[in-house]
């Protein structure tokens, strides 16, 4: 960490300098003695990444950054207010700290939490942030969360791990055995310090195999950002052995969509069938990670049109977490009922379709956009079919 970076001078290039091509500026001449030109390029870089990630970070003055990889592999604001929501009482070991963004949201929530970091550098910029952010209740601990656990005689009200991805020899993993640390290798050890873990992992991570590598699973979360997943979060509680509650949410710049269901109880429910209504509904992003295709049904009292379809239907325009469509008619898959809708903009969605959007397209001379939307799936009959809708 160079603190020469905070100088005035050298943030006053920075903040100019965030829309200037890169180029630009590794080609000028360096006016700073103590900041190289990289140095430089890596701030600005990092900087604007962070403006629409952690706008907090991006206003605030004085703000140390690391490389923008650092960045990238950090947990957004809008995921890390929503871990702290989770979280309770007084006390928090974040086991794998990294840049803190995390840290500092469980900060607004815990009287005491302690960051780990084993990369001294990336602890020393969490450290100064976290001064600069007025986290004055946070303490950093530049060593292996693993390690200080075994040295400590502290038990805390939480323990929160984000587990790194890259393993240095395998490369990029998503199975939570592969991670660093290697949380199931260690989660006995883990429990003794604490009842109450929580864990991120990547989105790809299917929930039998987590569960089948955890203990005491109590809630898994399925966050996803303007409908893309983003992140798992597995709730645990030491002995817990009650049904796993699933949650999910769909974080939007206007509304917080959330669905909720017990895992168990997804395999009982049976959903109800029927053929295109007047409205069609299409789950979040969020909501088809967790599965919850028949508690869908139930929940909102909506028909489903193919148990491998996930598409709902219903007379009566309801509230819904997802996609809403008025439909404008439903018609045979065929090539000259298609000819006849007289598109040639559209957009086009396929499920549970033998054929790709990228076909479909090309066969029927169809380009992307324009107001109608065309889902190209099965009917409760098995019968291929394309529901022309407008958007709601």
């Amino acid at each position: 960490m160079n603190k020469n970076i905070l100088n005035t001078g050298v943030q006053d290039f920075i903040n100019k300098n965030l829309h200037t091509d890169i180029v630009s500026v590794l080609l000028k001449k360096n006016q700073f003695k103590d900041v190289s030109t990289q140095e430089l390029v890596e701030q600005i870089e990092a900087k604007k990444k962070s403006k629409d990630k952690l706008p907090t970070w991006f206003s605030t003055k004085n703000i140390y950054y690391p490389n923008k990889l650092n960045i990238e592999q950090t947990s957004s604001e809008k995921t890390a207010l929503y871990k702290a929501s989770i979280i309770d009482k007084k006390t928090l070991l974040d086991l794998t700290g990294g840049l803190g963004v995390d840290s500092y949201f469980f900060s607004l929530k815990m009287i005491e939490v302690i960051h780990c970091e084993i990369n001294k550098n990336l602890s020393k910029i969490a450290t100064h942030n976290f001064k600069i952010l007025g986290a004055n209740h946070i303490k950093s601990i530049s060593e292996n969360g693993l390690n200080f656990l075994m040295k400590t005689n502290l038990f805390f009200d939480w323990i929160y791990i984000d587990p790194s991805r890259r393993n240095d020899a395998k490369g990029k993993v998503f199975f939570l055995e592969d991670c660093l640390p290697n949380v199931p290798e260690n989660l006995e050890f883990i429990f003794n310090k604490s009842s109450n873990i929580l864990i991120k992992t990547s989105p790809l991570l299917d929930f039998s195999v987590g569960i089948k590598s955890l203990k005491f699973v109590k809630e898994i979360h399925v966050i996803a950002i303007n409908n893309e997943v983003k992140e798992l979060l597995w709730v645990l509680e030491k002995n817990y052995k009650k049904p796993i509650q699933i949650k999910t949410i769909n974080l939007t710049k206007n509304y917080d969509y959330i669905f909720n269901f017990e895992l168990n109880a997804e395999k009982e429910t049976l959903a109800t069938y029927g053929k295109p209504q007047n409205y069609l509904y299409e789950p979040n992003a969020a909501i088809l990670k967790s599965g919850a295709f028949k508690s869908i049904s139930k929940q909102y009292k909506l028909n489903k049109l193919h148990e491998h379809s996930h598409l709902y239907t219903s007379d009566l325009l309801i509230d819904f977490a997802g996609r809403r469509f008025i439909i404008k008619k439903t018609i045979p898959y065929n090539k000259k009922e298609i000819q006849q809708l007289n598109l040639s903009k559209a957009n086009i969605t396929t499920r549970n379709f033998p054929e790709s959007v990228a076909n479909i397209r090309k066969k029927y001379k169809i380009k992307d956009g324009g107001y109608d939307y065309l889902f190209f799936t099965t009917n409760c009959l098995d019968e291929k079919i394309v529901i022309v809708c407008e958007k709601q």
